[in-house]
């Protein structure tokens, strides 16, 4: 967003201090920018394939160099090495960088407007990322071929290549909690493709194990660099461990993404080599927001490493060519909704406290170790035994936190926390039930006990980050002269309809004084509307002129600040403008 000078007169340079005649932010006359320019193709310099297959020895590559994240120094730099750098450096923050001009994220490599900007049926919601190349778990024997082992993380699985549909990574539970790993790849996928980022097709299949075919000769590499053979022994070892339903082995399918994978995004910096990253990560509004989603499903294991990017090339026939784009990718999402970890003391503090978190020992040391903590009381809920510690109580939006520090969740401002309430506020019960049955667990009182949860959570959410900040949202102008939108407080119920005093006030001119004050016309579904007089006429001046600017602000009586519009009256013929966006922390006014 562009922020206009200020309008000062000042005979002398010695007079510079003296004070200017308004700070109004003022929006030039044009749309919103809906689409960042990173989603264009750049050309990048080739470089020789050291790997270059026999075929075609001569194949370059031309995108971006592999990235490759060292699990243990990811964890040593957040945990320790960073927090101790950011103590002592002069770092301002900041609001975020890629906001348009009405308050929204633009379409870009790492995020698309889907919920958030358009109602969502539930038949899209199920199908999400996977469109229609899914699996046929009644495909003929011997017709999944296995063409790799899985190589690290914590559940056990293969890769299987299949005619027409394409690859798929298969990955089964822990043992320790059968279905909920699976169930929740399947239902997270969904629910972060829904709320706007780019999420693998994730879903749970039950397959024959005859429809398996190994290829002879696979080894696989675990995270100590061993190097052992994947065979029979090996797949049937992954298939005994496995949930069953009948004859049939529970996995879930993760569709192999498109393109060149080129290793992890940081959540911090810019990649040097992606000409069209140029917005620092952790002041990407889409990456801190993203903090409330990962709250809301307790995904606290969203680091470096649980993310993927991709190289996109413009020529479908050759990954490695350029033009193209990075795609950013999240991925491996089966730690929601209560992974237990070998120590429960660990498990229950999953969401609350950092691995290591400085500030609670620290306090713990002061106190003796006497208050009591949320993990004091976690306990496990028969209803839902198979999630662990997965809960809405003591479940506080602000203060959750992933396993160790991740730099754009710690700059999540309130404007910030507001955008992410605002789509997470788009989910219906209806929705976030058909999510979870995608999970497909076997006991009724699983899927049951899950909705209950994400509901409960999802208010939480939406009762601390639409209520500071004005909740209006999807504010338009439904004609010439009348502007609506939906008060997503009211609409959700975080607010009561009894409990909201809507009021506005128009300024308007050159000098934005006091116009009039418009009456709201609120309607049952949340909706609002007011409508518009007139400030200027057809012609005289121009388009832009100051004298045809003029801000509307609503207050819902709730939120302290109003919903602030910026438009230009391009007269009766023609009608008003909508230009600009803003949520004040305060109800003073623009001037």
């Amino acid at each position: 967003m562009l922020k206009a000078p200020l309008t000062c007169s000042l005979p002398l340079l010695a007079l510079l201090s003296a004070a200017c005649s308004g700070d109004v932010r003022r929006f030039p006359l044009r749309d919103p920018v809906w689409r960042d320019a990173d989603l264009s193709p750049v050309s990048l310099p080739c470089r020789p394939d050291p790997e270059a297959p026999s075929d075609d020895p001569q194949h370059r590559l031309c995108s971006p160099a592999p990235y490759e994240s060292s699990f243990a120094w990811d964890a040593a730099d957040n945990l320790v090495f960073r927090p101790v750098t950011r103590f002592f450096a002069v770092d301002p923050g900041g609001e975020a960088v890629n906001v348009n001009s009405v308050d929204e994220v633009p379409d870009s490599s790492w995020f698309t407007n889907r919920i958030g900007k358009r109602p969502l049926s539930v038949e899209e919601l199920v199908r999400g990322p996977c469109g229609d190349k899914t699996l046929d778990p009644e495909a003929p024997d011997g017709s999944w071929v296995i063409d790799m082992g899985k190589p690290n993380g914590a559940n056990p699985g293969f890769r299987i290549k299949v005619e027409g549909v394409g690859k798929f990574m298969l990955k089964a539970d822990p043992s320790d909690q059968p279905e909920r790993a699976t169930g929740a790849t399947a239902i997270a996928a969904r629910l972060y493709h829904a709320a706007g980022f780019w999420a693998p097709c994730d879903s749970v299949v039950y397959l024959k194990p005859s429809s398996l075919k190994l290829s002879p000769g696979l080894t696989v590499t675990d995270n100590s660099g061993v190097a052992r053979p994947f065979d029979q022994a090996a797949l049937d070892g992954v298939l005994a461990k496995a949930s069953k339903r009948g004859d049939r082995v529970r996995m879930v399918a993760s569709r192999w993404l498109p393109g060149r994978a080129i290793g992890p995004f940081r959540y911090e910096g810019t990649r040097e080599d992606d000409p069209n990253d140029v917005i620092p990560h952790e002041d990407r509004r889409d990456l801190r927001g993203g903090r409330l989603l990962a709250a809301w499903l307790n995904h606290f294991d969203s680091r470096e490493q649980n993310s993927m990017d991709v190289w996109l090339a413009e020529d479908p026939k050759d990954k490695d060519a350029s033009p193209g784009h990075v795609r950013h990718y999240y991925i491996d999402l089966g730690d929601c909704f209560g992974s237990e970890w070998e120590w429960e003391e660990i498990s229950k503090r999953l969401g609350h406290a950092f691995y290591f978190d400085a500030e609670y020992a620290l306090l713990d040391f002061v106190t003796l170790g006497i208050p009591e903590r949320p993990w004091d009381r976690a306990s496990h809920d028969p209803q839902g035994d198979i999630f662990g510690f997965f809960s809405d109580r003591d479940f506080r939006p602000e203060a959750w936190r992933g396993g160790y520090p991740n730099p754009a969740f710690g700059r999540m401002t309130e404007l910030d926390g507001a955008w992410a309430a605002r789509a997470l506020a788009r989910f219906t019960p209806e929705l976030i039930e058909a999510a979870v049955r995608t999970g497909d667990f076997t006991a009724p009182r699983h899927t049951a006990f899950l909705i209950g949860k994400l509901l409960a959570r999802q208010r939480a959410i939406m009762a601390r980050y639409l209520t500071r900040l004005s909740p209006i949202a999807d504010v338009a102008l439904a004609s010439p002269v009348a502007l609506c939108g939906v008060d997503l407080a009211r609409r959700t119920g975080v607010a009561r309809p009894q409990d909201l005093r809507y009021e506005a006030a128009m300024y308007a001119g050159e000098s934005l004084a006091l116009h009039t004050r418009p009456v709201v016309r609120p309607s049952p579904d949340g909706g609002v509307c007011l409508s518009l007089p007139h400030i200027a006429a057809d012609g005289g001046a121009p388009d832009d002129a100051p004298s045809r600017y003029a801000i509307i602000d609503v207050l819902n009586g709730q939120a302290p600040g109003p919903l602030r519009a910026h438009l230009y009256d391009l007269g009766p013929r023609r009608g008003y403008k909508l230009v600009g966006i803003e949520r004040p922390d305060d109800a003073e006014p623009p001037n």
